[in-house]
């Protein structure tokens, strides 16, 4: 589903080397390191949001640069830090973010902010940390995406959003949908994950299916985080 091949970007104090893996169609896949281990560079070259040194992506064996808007008409976004103008309704955003996609489904749409329990007329800033990140799921499920790209998606959350949250996403795999997301909290990954990719200063570590990941490790038992921990030293 999504290919990355020799990926690298320079910058002054840090760089991607070769990063190179595949996420697999229809899997959860966790992307995981420590802080500043390249996670979120590496998610932001996948959706052109910042220019990349060499190397070369393929999403659905599109890239960026042969059909932007088809390219971006596949993926669905759930960023941490959020890309809402806070002054906005809800429903003001989602009239901008709906005019980004030809697919957009206003049903869809609907469906899931009833769902998650959230009003349209609300504004953006007076939303919880919880409520931001179910609204953007909402619009990132609401134009048929056909696999999901999320960045540290259930940090801050209280646990009962974040069992909602992984919830989802093993629905949303069941599906059919591919996800593909980073996080520093990998019990998530330990209930709903199916592959690994570890990123450690820049470079990929190990990329295996969750059972060979933890194996890999030599500890019994271990959880993923235990097994991270391991393995970068």
């Amino acid at each position: 589903m999504l290919e990355v091949s020799n990926l690298s970007k320079n910058y002054k104090s840090f760089s991607l080397e070769r990063v190179s893996f595949t996420v697999r169609e229809g899997h959860i896949t966790g992307f995981i390191g420590n802080n500043g281990a390249g996670k979120t560079t590496t998610l932001k070259c996948i959706l052109g949001l910042v220019p990349y040194d060499s190397g070369h992506i393929l999403l659905g064996g599109k890239t960026m640069y042969h059909d932007e808007r088809a390219y971006k008409e596949t993926i669905g976004v759930v960023f941490d830090d959020g890309y809402f103008y806070d002054k906005f309704t809800m429903s003001a955003m989602k009239n901008i973010v709906a005019g980004a996609y030809s697919a957009w489904d206003n049903s869809e749409y609907h469906k899931y902010m009833d769902k998650f329990g959230l009003q349209e007329t609300q504004k953006i800033d007076t939303l919880s940390k919880g409520m931001k990140m179910k609204f953007a799921l909402a619009l990132a499920l609401s134009h048929h995406a056909e696999i999901l790209i999320l960045d540290e998606p259930s940090s801050g959350l209280d646990p009962k959003t974040r069992q909602l949250f992984c919830e989802e996403l093993s629905e949303q795999k069941k599906k059919g949908k591919t996800i593909f997301f980073s996080t520093h909290i990998t019990s998530d990954l330990d209930k709903i994950g199916d592959d690994i990719i570890l990123i450690n200063e820049g470079r990929i570590l190990i990329e295996a299916p969750k059972e060979d990941f933890l194996k890999k490790s030599g500890l019994q038992s271990p959880t993923i985080e235990e097994a991270m921990l391991k393995m970068i030293g």
